[in-house]
């Protein structure tokens, strides 16, 4: 399985950037515009995730449903919902999407939690992530 790693170019937030998710899927099928199609699409459509980069960090994921066709010969990126949040993981901050490979992709904060028996807040968790203590 095979992933896809992009910054939430303008988000302050986990929170401001599943708010604007929400408000964009609202009007209909949620869908991120590109220029190429991905060449490996065919790993990733339906099975993979767009994982989302804030602060340098991976923080939430989105389930990818699929790739189609835009408006002038882009492609649209399609995601599910609910966007999921993750173990937080650093990661450099690139342009476009990157791919990311599953054995790479941080698990799901809620497994990761239960796993370990304890919850932590979100921000408290990135943060021992930063410092690679999590």
């Amino acid at each position: 399985m095979l992933h896809l790693t992009k910054v939430a170019f303008g988000a302050e937030s986990l929170d401001s950037l599943v708010d604007a998710l929400e408000r964009r899927s609202a009007t209909g099928q949620l869908a991120l515009t590109t220029r190429y199609l991905p060449k490996r699409h065919e790993e990733i459509s339906g099975l993979g995730s767009l994982f989302w980069i804030l602060k340098h960090q991976l923080i939430a994921r989105s389930p990818i449903t699929g790739f189609g066709e835009a408006d002038g010969g882009r492609v649209s990126i399609l995601l599910g919902s609910p966007t999921v949040r993750v173990v937080p993981q650093p990661r450099r901050a690139h342009q476009g999407w990157r791919y990311l490979e599953a054995a790479d992709a941080p698990p799901d904060l809620d497994t990761a939690l239960a796993a370990d028996g304890a919850a932590l807040p979100a921000a408290l968790a990135g943060d021992l992530s930063a410092l690679g203590l999590i």
